[in-house]
């Protein structure tokens, strides 16, 4: 069970910061909590921290970053990858809704930076749904429900975010200007390859 919440919180916390900008409170997380800033190795070498406020750290560093990796040069966006027209698929034709809706996931889009269901953040966070709605299932002794959850989970690693999102994280690698998004889209891309040989072995049954 401790395994299995610490890849929900993984999930949401890579969704958060992929989804829409960084705020004080997500900033103060990253930056103050040691177990999180251990995931940001890149932050030792940031000499900006020693110099720069919170508020300067977001307005002129990590928001234009996230513009630069969101909005601007990048598209976060599954259909944009697996369609041959590269158009982002923006209605109810989009792939990802169908397990959104058997699993009554609703995208709240006022708070998304996001135009379409498939953004990257969008699909962190269904994750971190489906593993939050399995830890309940396993509280509740529903080990068929657990089975369930697992396997969605595995079924849509594989069938969406391992489909494209390696290729988007390698371009955002190449394209951060900070070291939080750096460190963000490396994480992302080695978590999600590993979440998937975990979902594959004995130990997620």
């Amino acid at each position: 069970m401790e395994q299995t919440q610490a890849r929900s919180n993984i999930y949401a916390l890579l969704s958060r910061i992929l989804l829409q900008e960084l705020d004080d409170e997500i900033l103060n997380m990253i930056l103050n909590d040691q177990a999180v800033r251990e995931l940001f190795p890149s932050l030792k070498e940031w000499k900006v921290l020693e110099t720069e406020d919170n508020k300067t750290l977001l307005d002129e560093h990590l928001n234009v970053d996230f513009a630069n990796i969101s909005l601007l040069h990048l598209v976060p966006y599954e259909t944009f990858y697996t369609r041959e027209d590269q158009m982002i698929e923006t209605g109810g034709a989009n792939p990802v809704t169908t397990m959104y809706h058997e699993f009554d996931y609703l995208v709240d889009f006022g708070k998304a930076r996001a135009i379409s269901a498939d953004h990257i953040g969008i699909e962190l966070e269904f994750m971190h749904y489906l593993i939050e709605a399995e830890i309940a299932a396993e509280n509740a002794g529903d080990k068929e429900a657990v089975e369930h959850l697992q396997f969605a989970q595995k079924t849509f690693l594989n069938k969406h975010l391992l489909a494209w999102a390696p290729m988007y994280l390698i371009n955002v690698k190449y394209e951060a200007r900070t070291p939080i998004y750096y460190d963000a889209a490396e994480m992302a891309l080695e978590f999600i390859l590993a979440d998937n040989e975990y979902l594959s072995s004995s130990k997620a049954a």
